[in-house]
């Protein structure tokens, strides 16, 4: 796998069509994303002593968080309204190498900052709900 630019890692929240396009949130400076799931231990007196874990079983999550400059885009208006709204929104997170990761996500915190000498910044969190795909 070749090295790629944390620039060209991108995120991206749909239009609300029923195929959405996705335009890019402007103004990140950083983008992080994380993959859970949940063990499902099924370890037996069988086992010997060592813990067995039941495969493609609990729950799996995906968490994004990001930080960056306000630019009053419309893609941060359709975020800031996913957020005060608590509404479902089809997400996408590109890589440089064109994979593309996409599914329905809710804005769980969305902070926004300023000094008196600096621009107006605001980082956010996305948790999934149902599944997420690669495409």
């Amino acid at each position: 796998m070749a090295v790629e630019k944390g620039s060209a890692f991108l995120l991206k929240v749909g239009d609300g069509a029923a195929t959405p396009v996705y335009a890019t949130v402007a103004g990140l400076r950083t983008t992080q994303l994380s993959v859970s799931g949940e063990a499902v231990v099924v370890t037996t007196k069988a086992s010997g002593g060592w813990r067995e874990l039941l495969s493609g079983a609990g729950v799996r999550a995906v968490s994004v968080s990001a930080a960056g400059v306000f630019t009053g885009s419309a893609a941060e208006t359709r975020i800031k309204a996913n957020a005060l709204n608590g509404t479902l929104d089809d997400y996408e997170l590109s890589f440089e190498s064109g994979e593309r990761m996409r599914g329905k996500f809710l804005v769980t915190r969305l902070d926004y900052a300023g000094d008196f000498n600096g621009e107006r910044s605001y980082t956010l969190s996305l948790e999934s709900s149902g599944q997420v795909v690669t495409a």
